[in-house]
């Protein structure tokens, strides 16, 4: 019996995490223009469809979490696949503004049960020791995400309209996405006991925090990845304004060209390496921070633009493998699935709602006001990981 799942298994969950990311997250700002037009709607109204749509994913998300452990994951996720496909054809179809919103919720929902809580689960479910790794593994594939569909999202746009673009999409959910979950769900789920001398840091069955520490420690995660999912959102969804708030102007476009390639290499560094995730959260939580403070003391230097998008972006990459493994390390296998659904809805929502509260920001105290605060909610997401990371010390005495 297999420990772990196959290389060709990894392979197959990252396809599925490029085409679910690409289709029902980054299409959409490609999209949105012809979308509003298509309604009538100002861009303000169309994201702000998005924003309902995201809360109504996010809240739902522990019962995705639940449904995984329940049901096991790759089972969920083939039947999200279908259901992500049915959403996209009811986009497609959509008559109205209003069916167009519909839609969109469904095709949030649909997102929690196959995007990358899910898909660690269904990691973390195979068995074995090097979980950790398999997780570094995915979220390396999937970082392409971005850069394979926002050129795709175009080039389907110069061939036909938003609604076969959104066929299309559909298509590749029901006929790739589908099948290879369905593949996935038929290897087997052995219970292995983790070895201590296989890796440097591997959890232990019911987690590094045990007693009160336990749940002292989960609260601290909702905070920490809340906080850094405010923080990504808000600033990657309004960074153009952003930076032309600070006079770069034309230097816009090459910064945030900067932030993929430095979340894949920041993915790259741990490609095979065993790592401390605490550590590493801490580290990823100092660098958003970090990357908002060089941005706002160099404006409108475009060579602290730069320093600004490779530190972001390194940050948001470490944040995506985090996000799986600290949850692992602290608090084990049981239950995996539904902790990292609640941790998923902690983020979501306050990424949904974040772009608001920066414009709000933007407006009472300006550009630079509204980094600032950035910069500030930064601390406060360092001392919580930092915090996080004495708990199993405390708990080991």
């Amino acid at each position: 019996m297999q420990d772990h799942l196959p290389a060709r298994a990894i392979w197959a969950l990252g396809i599925t995490q490029i085409i679910g990311y690409g289709t029902l997250y980054y299409s959409f700002g490609v999209l949105a223009p012809e979308i509003g037009l298509a309604f009538g709607w100002s861009p303000q109204w169309v994201y702000g469809a998005l924003t309902v749509a995201l809360l109504a994913g996010g809240l739902l998300a522990p019962v995705a979490g639940h449904l995984a452990d329940r049901f096991g994951a790759a089972r969920t996720m083939a039947i999200g696949s279908v259901a992500a496909a049915i959403a996209l054809v009811a986009a497609a179809l959509s008559p109205s503004g209003p069916a167009y919103a519909i839609a969109l919720v469904a095709m949030e929902v649909a997102s929690s049960a196959v995007l990358y809580a899910t898909a660690f689960a269904a990691i973390v479910q195979s068995g074995g020791q090097d979980a950790q790794k398999r997780i570094t593994h995915l979220t390396l594939i999937a970082g392409f995400a971005s850069t394979l569909f926002w050129p795709m999202t175009g080039v389907l746009l110069t061939l036909m309209d938003w609604r076969g673009a959104y066929l299309v999409f559909a298509g590749l959910n029901l006929v790739v996405c589908a099948p290879l979950h369905y593949w996935l769900s038929r290897l087997p789920r052995p219970d292995v006991t983790p070895a201590p001398q296989e890796s440097a840091t591997p959890p232990a069955p019911a987690g590094a925090l045990q007693g009160p520490n336990r749940s002292t420690g989960f609260g601290l995660m909702l905070l920490g990845f809340a906080i850094e999912g405010f923080i990504l959102s808000a600033v990657l969804m309004q960074i153009i304004p952003l930076l032309q708030g600070l006079g770069l102007g034309a230097g816009s476009l090459l910064v945030t060209s900067l932030f993929g390639p430095a979340q894949v290499l920041s993915r790259l560094f741990f490609l095979g390496r065993s790592f401390l995730p605490t550590r590493v959260a801490i580290i990823a939580a100092m660098l958003l921070p970090l990357g908002a403070l060089a941005l706002v003391l160099t404006a409108p230097s475009l060579p602290g633009a730069i320093l600004f998008a490779v530190l972001f972006g390194f940050g948001s990459g470490l944040i995506s493998i985090v996000s799986g493994s600290l949850p692992l390390q602290l608090m084990g296998r049981e239950n995996y699935g539904a902790r990292l659904g609640w941790l998923s809805s902690a983020r979501q929502i306050a990424s949904a709602v974040a772009p608001f509260c920066l414009a709000l920001l933007i407006g009472a105290s300006g550009v630079a006001g509204a980094i600032w605060t950035i910069v500030g909610l930064g601390v406060v997401s360092i001392v919580t990981f930092a915090t996080i990371g004495l708990l199993p010390r405390t708990a080991g005495r």
